[in-house]
């Protein structure tokens, strides 16, 4: 499955064709604006079982539209530095060319052959100017010196420190010129035993050293400094013996087998996606044949199969049950179905197999209306886009129609026996993370309650009652060192809005927490329905007359509740008690941030002037008076004073 990428639809025949069309599109815009569904075009055709000639065309049709700045809204853009072991020619173009199909446009830089740690320390080495936004490492336990037993414990140990700490020294020797994150691939174990069996008891022998040496990468990944890419278990996935290929080490120094490079691709952009905050959010489910085996409408509630006691009853419970370990970890759960209502929900209330309850479902659409137009309604009632969507259907005709109507929509290819429907699901890696939080155990709670508030919104008619009902209170505080992971992973995954879009890593967030001149604060938000978590995070430059707000963004689920108002008078009365006469806001345009291109000038904030494409606005203190909010406002940064302020630095 994972060899053949099954969750994948097969590659058109006419798939060169497609690719040189867009690629003369993309060349011709250089004198003409693109059209409009460019980007669509171009997701549509990498979102397909690409091999490794398909990639590659994808790859230099990516590498032009960015060179060229023309890379579509759909899509972000970045710059990738490849560094490590062996040969990594093969491994960037296969990237690039994959990274299409998860919303990235990336341009590579490929390291030399065995050179890592020469470039990451060389003062005149090419990185250094290279304006990378992230970096591979790329390890071989051939190159580490793992691949060959230890006489002893000791030797074992001595072993993994030196290869560790080459490691480490390159990724902290590159980590200044990168701008956001650095990732470290795992690395597979030898496939020849030494004891057999024994080897896993035996610490000298290259499968426990191994086995030592990614423990430290994942215990390395589990502080912030670094993001995993478990490449060890991609390879144990598909097999050691399919992947290690011992011929194309030898001849080309390829540490695995050049049929692997489209999944090994999709391993890593999927990775990048999940760093940039572009994994999807809401896995949306059919019923008939995808929940439970059967037709509700027709076969009743006594006919259909669910259930332990039958290999077609236990194959659905399987995806029920994955589905609930979605749940857990974070992931929106809902419904699309064409039924009538009633039927479908009484599985749901009624039968005592399912594991599946009316409670765990955010939204429940099930009616006659085509599913396209459900999804969209699903996507608005959660305030996402219909690219954070998952759609699970059993149906190819219903798959086809999601596909060509909503291109955005992940839509996974279903095998026909439903035992390999939650393998599937699982494999197509539609919800990678990169990190994990209480805030994202809560996330799927914190949409339920927004379907709830949506709810309540379209029940009242006045919104100022509406807000008031909410029973809101906004928190204002200090980042301390709790909550910094996830201040550092919304700052990294905010795109819409977000009006500088710049990202910190969480060493970097840490520095400017400390830092006396610098201001870091996030905001959350609790109503009736739930706590909504960490909702905005701001940072402001503090001058003496004037303080510059470098970083501003909010989560789109408080969109519309006067959060951003809280937020301004903050910032407002922090500012004049320190003696500032006025605050300086930047908006900063990207490909996704369009909806707040307005948002200082809405808060009162006059234009200045436009630098080299940053709009800068300023709002005077002494003529800003704090609205009147239908909101409980505890700002415990002012309540604390300059003493709680001091601290920090």
């Amino acid at each position: 499955m994972l060899k053949r990428m099954n969750w994948l639809v097969a590659a058109p025949k006419d798939f060169r064709v497609q690719a040189r069309a867009l690629h003369a599109e993309v060349a011709a815009a250089r004198d003409r604006a693109p059209a409009e569904d460019l980007g669509l075009r171009i997701h549509a055709l990498a979102n397909h079982a690409l091999d490794e000639n398909q990639l590659v065309a994808l790859a230099r049709l990516a590498a032009d539209a960015v060179k060229t700045g023309l890379a579509p809204q759909l899509f972000s853009a970045l710059k990738l530095g490849v560094f490590g072991d062996g040969t990594l020619s093969l491994l960037a173009p296969a990237i690039a060319g994959t990274a299409l199909r998860h919303r990235l446009m990336i341009d590579t830089l490929v390291g030399e052959f065995n050179a890592a740690l020469f470039e990451a320390l060389d003062p005149a080495s090419r990185v250094r100017a290279a304006g990378l936004d992230m970096a591979l490492m790329v390890s071989d336990a051939r190159v580490l010196g793992l691949d060959q037993p230890a006489a002893s414990r000791e030797a074992a140990e001595a072993a993994v420190d030196r290869a560790f700490a080459q490691l480490r020294q390159t990724v902290e020797g590159l980590r200044p010129w990168v701008a956001s994150a650095i990732l470290v691939q795992t690395v597979p174990p030898p496939l020849e035993p030494l004891f057999g069996s024994y080897d896993r008891v035996q610490p000298g022998s290259p499968l426990s050293m191994v086995a030592s040496f990614n423990q430290r990468i994942a215990d390395w990944a589990a502080s912030g400094a670094v993001v995993i890419v478990d490449v060890a278990r991609l390879a144990a996935s598909v097999g050691l013996e399919t992947w290690d290929d011992p011929g194309h080490w030898h001849a080309s120094k390829l540490g695995f087998s050049p049929d692997l490079l489209p999944v090994y691709a999709d391993v890593v952009a999927r990775t990048i996606a999940a760093v940039r905050g572009l994994s999807r959010k809401c896995l949306v489910l059919d019923l008939d044949n995808t929940l439970w085996g059967g037709v509700i409408g027709d076969d009743g509630l006594a006919g259909i199969v669910v259930g332990q006691g039958s290999a077609t009853g236990e194959a659905f419970l399987a995806v029920q049950r994955m589905a609930l370990a979605l749940r857990a970890r974070g992931v929106v759960l809902a419904i699309c179905s064409k039924n009538e209502e009633a039927n479908a929900r009484a599985p749901f209330r009624e039968h005592p197999d399912m594991l599946l309850r009316e409670d765990h479902i955010a939204v429940f659409q099930a009616n006659w209306t085509d599913k396209a137009a459900n999804l969209r309604a699903i996507a608005e009632t959660l305030n996402i886009g219909v690219d954070a969507l998952v759609f699970l259907d059993d149906n190819p005709a219903e798959r086809m129609q999601v596909r060509r109507a909503l291109p955005l929509v992940a839509v996974p290819e279903l095998p026909e026996d439903p035992a390999l429907y939650a393998r599937t699901l699982a494999a197509a890696g539609y919800f990678d993370a990169v990190a994990f939080s209480k805030e994202d155990r809560e996330r799927a709670e914190m949409y339920q309650a927004n379907a709830r508030r949506a709810a309540a919104l379209s029940a009242s008619g006045d919104i100022g009652a509406y807000l008031a009902s909410l029973d809101m209170v906004c928190t204002i505080d200090f980042v301390d060192d709790v909550a910094r992971a996830r201040v550092a992973q919304l700052v990294n995954k905010s795109n819409q809005f977000n009006l500088t879009t710049r990202r910190y890593s969480e060493a970097e967030l840490a520095a400017a927490i400390r830092d006396p001149m610098r201001r870091v604060v996030q905001v959350r938000l609790v109503d009736r329905f739930g706590d909504n978590g960490v909702i905005a995070v701001l940072i402001a430059d503090k001058g003496a007359d004037v303080w510059e707000i470098d970083t501003w963004l909010m989560s789109c689920r408080v969109l519309g509740r006067r959060v951003e108002e809280a937020c301004l008078a903050h910032l407002a009365a922090a500012a004049k008690a320190s003696g500032a006469q006025a605050l300086i806001g930047k908006f900063v345009p990207s490909a996704k941030n369009a909806m707040v291109k307005d948002h200082y000038p809405k808060l009162g904030f006059s234009r200045e002037r436009e630098l080299e494409g940053t709009a800068i606005f300023r709002l005077d203190l002494d003529s800003y008076v704090a609205p009147t909010l239908e909101m409980a406002v505890d700002d415990r940064t002012l309540a604390a004073g300059v003493g709680r302020e001091a601290a920090h630095a």
